[in-house]
């Protein structure tokens, strides 16, 4: 077997893959050691032709795949897609529409974030030879062996995928799936704009001054990582980020005073413009800041006792619909419903299926219409019959 390693192929195959309704795509990279994910393979699967596809090589354009991936009357098929879109998003091909097979698995019964390996094994009977999948995918070339190992991903996921959509189909969730996928194509999940890179960060406090600090200290290390092509984490851990925030240190002592600071990091290349960082936020805070909503009321001291309840209802209905119970509400979730003075807790459980699925019993739950009651080893939803007060 011989990948695809040259622009005339490449355009060749992808024009035998015009007119199809879906193809089924994956992904090999490296990025243990970058900030950048390396594209080491592509894999592509249509009804009658699959290739693996050598990115790596001299000879090659992508842009056949990247206007396959553009085209939007076909579906892409992935599994665990989050990290292959970012990577043809990066190229300026977000791969629309979409379609994620672990997310649809969560629908069809298969539990929450379904190894593709398993899913194979559940639909197909088939069990993967798992032998490299812990390989170095940079190296050249690539044995027989990793590259029947990478084309079958997608092979195996091209056939599968029918099945699937046909079980979604029946059990009338597909509408449910497809709602799904816009969150996976959101531009706003890949923005890399170190400015908003605290954006993925949780603020502690919301004083003026910590914030400014927070973000500038949080886009300097985007922005160092980037041009350094190195993890975040290797530029500064997140619990510096907050720390540096707090203490709002213009002096390489300070810096190297705090704890969560590496020893000596303000004697490095990276501790004067980190410094300059913090001294540039601080000498407009208010300017540079970022505007976050206002902290809501406390929530009831009743409301850890709701959230305990909601998450045994919620994993109620979940069994009952044969869904995992992370398709339909999060934790997250549930605090946000119990903690709300109304019904208008601003929360995807509350919307489209979800409401009708868990929502609305949710609210029930909450409003003491309904009672859980334990059936033997299962739990049972009942409605509460209030009997009326005599009158005087």
């Amino acid at each position: 077997m011989t990948p695809i390693s040259t622009t005339a192929e490449l355009a060749a195959f992808c024009a035998s893959l015009k007119g199809e309704p879906f193809i089924a795509v994956d992904t090999e990279f490296m990025r243990e050691t970058t900030y950048w994910p390396k594209l080491c393979l592509v894999q592509v699967a249509g009804a009658k032709d699959a290739a693996c596809i050598d990115p790596l090589a001299e000879d090659i354009d992508l842009t056949p795949l990247l206007d396959l991936m553009r085209d939007t009357s076909i579906l892409k098929v992935f599994h665990a897609a989050r990290q292959d879109v970012e990577i043809f998003n990066n190229l300026g091909a977000m791969p629309l529409p979409l379609f994620d097979t672990q997310v649809a698995g969560m629908a069809a019964g298969f539990g929450e974030q379904i190894a593709y390996d398993a899913l194979v094994r559940q639909m197909l009977k088939i069990e993967i030879d798992k032998s490299s999948r812990f390989t170095d995918w940079s190296r050249r070339p690539l044995s027989e062996a990793q590259l029947s190992y990478a084309l079958a991903d997608v092979t195996h996921l091209a056939k599968l995928f029918p099945m699937l959509r046909e079980r979604l189909e029946k059990a009338g969730r597909w509408a449910w799936v497809a709602s799904e996928m816009g969150s996976l194509t959101d531009p706003a999940i890949y923005d890399v704009d170190p400015d908003n890179a605290w954006k993925r960060l949780r603020p502690r406090k919301h004083t003026v001054k910590y914030l400014a600090v927070f973000r500038a200290v949080a886009a300097w290390r985007e922005r160092t990582a980037q041009q350094r092509d190195q993890p975040r984490g290797r530029i500064l851990k997140d619990e510096a980020i907050d720390e540096i925030a707090t203490q709002a240190p213009t002096s390489g002592d300070a810096l190297n005073n705090m704890r969560s600071v590496p020893k000596g990091f303000a004697g490095s290349k990276f501790g004067p413009d980190l410094i300059a960082a913090v001294k540039a936020a601080l000498a407009d805070p208010d300017a540079y800041a970022p505007v976050l909503a206002k902290p809501g009321p406390p929530p009831p001291q009743s409301a850890g006792a709701v959230v305990e309840l909601l998450k045994v209802l919620l994993k109620a209905r979940a069994e009952d619909a044969g869904v995992a119970s992370k398709l339909i509400a999060t934790v997250s979730d549930l605090e946000k419903i119990a903690a709300s003075q109304d019904d208008t807790a601003d929360t995807p459980a509350l919307t489209g299926w979800r409401r009708e699925a868990f929502g609305e019993d949710a609210l029930k739950l909450k409003r003491g219409e309904l009672a859980l009651v334990l059936d033997g080893s299962r739990v049972r939803v009942v409605e509460v019959r209030r009997t009326p007060r005599p009158a005087g």
